[in-house]
């Protein structure tokens, strides 16, 4: 199962960490881990381009976490969004994906 654990600083949140593996089909098929990698990945990258100096993550095989270090107006939104979809994806698949 797909873990994710968010943390929140002053209202806003501050770190996420996405472990887990949801084996809800064979490697390279699992759309459930699929999409969690794209919504983090997407996210991840489009913070990036807007501030670099704005989060700070880590990867490796099962394990991303993502540490926010500005409370800024965008990458709020961002993370939001990116929260908000991967909880539309835990109400289809919630034997394979929680958040906390």
């Amino acid at each position: 199962m797909i873990v994710v654990n968010i943390k929140r600083k002053n209202n806003f949140i501050n770190y996420i960490k996405i472990s887990g593996h949801a084996n809800y089909a064979e490697e390279g098929f699992d759309i459930v881990c699929a999409s969690t990698s794209s919504i983090a990945t997407t996210t991840i990258n489009a913070i990036i381009r807007i501030d670099s100096n704005s989060i700070k993550y880590s990867e490796e095989d099962g394990l991303l976490e993502i540490e926010i270090l500005k409370d800024d107006k965008i990458i709020n939104i961002l993370i939001d969004n990116m929260i908000s979809l991967l909880t539309e994806l835990e109400k289809q698949y919630k034997d394979y994906i929680k958040i906390r």
